[in-house]
């Protein structure tokens, strides 16, 4: 198979030939239609993910279609359409039982654990608990979009989160996890702020369903002016990016017993940011992490997508091939630019 291969963390990416894979008894393998790029294949490509054994191929946020799959599998057939969450479960143990798969201990990821989908083809384990079967509707790209960035914001805003009609949610970072939390805040009937760096940025976030925009670096207190706006604080706030100062301010700019989320990494020389450890004590806030989304919680997302209630299309800033997204993945530290980039060409 064509694919995207390094041998060391930040050595330029190749594209070479590798073997194809083979399914494992109960996994499968598929040809990739489409896979998204994502900062935490940056991230991986910088050595910040101790997952990562060399050589690696990367790529975590795919669809495509079943082509061989093991005897144990029993939901899933060669021809089916699918995507897979980027976190996937084991199926055995007690948090899979529970329904967690997306914190199962025994958790792989591709791109990550074991190598993924900047390839024709990346074969997945425990097919029957991880995999996803798309409708006809979606095309591979879009449905690639939601493997990542798309499903880890709608569980950080509907289920972590627990987002409300009409309350304020506050987003820090417009790259693709934060108009991801926008659009889905604003299908749900919150009031989402964007705020970034960018005035780009903040413009599309409106497009996407943001009422108010706060251009950080115009303002000397980010955390002041979301209250401003909200007239005392979000009830949610959800650090989209993974920065010191974005979690910061997101915890910061939130009202009494204010929800923050974490879903940008924290990883490197920025796992360890400051907290407003004083008023997360006195406030009573609530503090969450976001780590993907179980394969079974996907119908919800999907029903919303079938009634137009979100359209994660519109983030889709460029369909490129593998060949360009070898510059693409080592720039994706920069943020430049509106909507994501999908391979949709090997």
């Amino acid at each position: 198979m064509k694919a995207m291969y390094y041998e060391a963390f930040e050595a330029v990416p190749e594209i070479r030939t590798l073997p194809d894979p083979t399914p494992s008894e109960d996994g499968v393998v598929i040809a990739v239609g489409a896979t998204g790029l994502c900062r935490s294949d940056w991230h991986g490509w910088m050595g910040h993910d101790p997952d990562i054994k060399l050589p690696h191929v990367p790529g975590h946020e795919l669809a495509g279609k079943v082509v061989a799959a093991g005897r144990g599998v029993v939901r899933f057939k060669v021809g089916d359409r699918v995507t897979v969450p980027f976190v996937s479960g084991c199926g055995h143990c007690a948090e899979c039982h529970s329904g967690n798969q997306q914190v199962c201990p025994n958790q792989f990821q591709p791109g990550f654990t074991h190598w993924g989908s900047f390839a024709e083809y990346v074969a997945i384990d425990y097919a029957d608990t991880n995999l996803v079967r798309l409708p006809e509707t979606i095309d591979d790209a879009t449905a690639a979009s939601l493997g990542c960035r798309f499903a880890t914001s709608f569980r950080a805003v509907a289920d972590q989160a627990r987002t409300r009609p009409g309350e304020w949610i506050a987003v820090h970072g417009c790259g693709g996890v934060g108009l991801s939390a926008i659009m889905i805040a604003s299908a749900l009937g919150a009031n989402a702020i964007a705020i970034d760096i960018s005035d780009e940025k903040l413009a599309f976030a409106r497009e996407c369903g943001a009422v108010a925009a706060i251009n950080a670096a115009g303002v000397a207190d980010v955390a002041e002016a979301v209250r401003e706006i909200t007239k005392g604080g979000a009830h949610v706030s959800i650090d989209a990016l993974g920065h010191p100062v974005t979690c910061f301010n997101s915890i910061k700019n939130l009202r009494r017993r204010g929800r923050h989320v974490q879903v940008g990494l924290m990883l490197g020389e920025h796992a360890a940011p400051q907290i407003p450890m004083a008023q997360v004590i006195g406030h009573e806030l609530e503090i969450y992490g976001s780590h993907g989304m179980q394969a079974w919680r996907y119908d919800a997302m999907l029903d919303m997508l079938a009634a137009g209630k979100i359209a994660p299309q519109k983030l889709i800033g460029r369909k490129i091939s593998l060949e360009e997204a070898v510059p693409a993945l080592m720039a994706l530290d920069k943020a430049e630019g509106t909507g994501i980039s999908v391979i949709t060409r090997f």
